[in-house]
């Protein structure tokens, strides 16, 4: 199997995870900016002219793995794939952040809801045509889009 490295680092203003938005839209005016490494700087090019981006990204301080997990919207304990937790078997998160500019190595972005100095794996384009699903069904989630920018982290995860 092939080992999954770093291709940067992600930035942002969050240093712990203490109080942190738990998804995108709960930091929709906060910036952050990764920066990639050397030997990817070819690989960002035409990438200014998407206004989104997929950030996908490890969950390095994700300490244990659990497979039933009580996420932040709710009470109730769900199976970890049907979750956003970063308590998952490989770690790994993902966030979709207004791409705001590409300065050779660094890539400024907005709408950030990532603990600072978090190691970035991966970066794909967001593209409507492929990406927006119409008459989507969210499962368990039944908060509201206000409940959903005003929650914040705690220690469930920790």
């Amino acid at each position: 199997m092939h080992q999954i490295k770093p291709i940067g680092i992600i930035h942002s203003p969050y240093r712990t995870i203490d109080d942190m938005p738990i998804q995108p839209r709960g930091a929709p005016e906060v910036e952050g900016y990764v920066l990639v490494d050397e030997k990817y700087i070819d690989g960002l090019q035409d990438l200014e002219g998407f206004s989104h981006i997929y950030l996908l990204y490890s969950f390095h301080k994700a300490s244990r793995t659990e497979l039933l997990v009580t996420p932040f919207m709710d009470q109730q304990a769900r199976g970890v794939f049907a979750t956003r937790s970063p308590l998952r078997p490989n770690h790994i998160g993902i966030s979709i952040v207004q791409l705001k500019s590409v300065e050779r190595d660094k890539i400024v972005v907005q709408g950030i809801d990532i603990l600072d100095e978090t190691p970035l794996l991966d970066i794909k384009p967001y593209m409507e045509k492929f990406d927006a699903v119409n008459k989507s069904v969210s499962g368990w989630l039944q908060a509201s889009e206000k409940e959903i920018r005003q929650k914040r982290s705690d220690n469930r995860f920790g």
